[in-house]
């Protein structure tokens, strides 16, 4: 049977990110993919303006269908979730399609700082959230927020290990730490909790760094993970796939807010 998975994040109708960059890369990878948007946008976040619909009242109905047609899913993806009803819909979800594969991208900040939306009480939820996923993929600043450890510069490698190992002493079973910045190189951090295996893997920085790239990252995680696919093949794959969109992306002459341009290279992604 082909492969499934059900992927919960919100949707922008324009820009590159969330559910319009994981729903054509996920299906490139060969698998049927279900959506459960959290939130409908007119377009990404980082342009001046843009309109947005909380799909929260709409998700406890919109999933109760899916349970009464008996859909049938090998995995869930999730990625922004705005409240705590949203996690508290999502645990249910988990505990209604007994998913086999659990991959939580837990968006909470970036570059030290947490973003407006995310109370104590929200962050707690990640947390719990966190603690169920068979992969999580937090970035530095998103590891200490989990963690409860104060941010900042220069945290080492044998810090990251020790954050990673907390999660998995909570729970999860692998964990992937995104956009390690060193010299001129961007590295992810990973960590399985069966094996205490813990490396950096680093690659070319290509600049300028665009919206969405996080998005692109955690789906190619995701479609490996239903695939079997080991956690380091996975993340060497994902790492030059970027790089190579950006690259084609800055010979375009994308806008950054556009996003990363990935649909030329959608075949490097199908697998035989």
């Amino acid at each position: 049977m082909q492969p499934s998975i059900a992927i919960v994040n919100d949707l922008s109708g324009f820009g590159r990110c969330s559910l319009t960059v994981s729903l054509p890369i996920i299906s490139a990878m060969g698998i049927s993919c279900g959506v459960v948007p959290t939130a409908i946008l007119s377009n990404q976040t980082e342009y001046p303006e843009y309109t947005l619909l909380d799909f929260t009242p709409y998700m406890e109905d919109y999933l109760n269908k899916w349970k009464k047609m008996n859909f049938k899913f090998d995995g869930i993806y999730t990625g922004f979730l705005s409240s705590v009803t949203q996690i508290s819909i999502i645990k249910k979800m988990i505990t209604d399609f007994s998913f086999s594969k659990i991959i939580v991208d837990p968006v909470m900040g970036d570059h030290g700082v947490i973003y407006d939306s995310y109370t104590d009480e929200l962050c707690d939820g990640m947390r719990e959230l966190v603690s169920h996923s068979t992969i999580a993929t937090p970035n530095l600043t998103e590891l200490c927020i989990l963690t409860e450890r104060k941010y900042h510069e220069g945290i080492n490698a044998d810090e990251i290990r020790e954050m990673c190992k907390e999660l998995t002493d909570n729970g999860a079973k692998e964990i992937v730490v995104t956009g390690l910045e060193k010299d001129e190189m961007l590295g992810n951090a990973i960590y399985d909790k069966k094996s205490d295996y813990f490396e950096i893997i680093y690659d070319r920085k290509i600049l300028p760094l665009r919206p969405g790239t996080g998005d692109v990252f955690a789906s190619i995680i995701a479609g490996n993970s239903i695939h079997n696919i080991g956690l380091r093949e996975s993340v060497i794959q994902a790492m030059h796939f970027i790089c190579t969109c950006l690259e084609r992306s800055s010979e375009l002459n994308i806008p950054i807010n556009d996003g990363v341009c990935f649909e030329e290279y959608m075949y490097l992604l199908h697998r035989n």
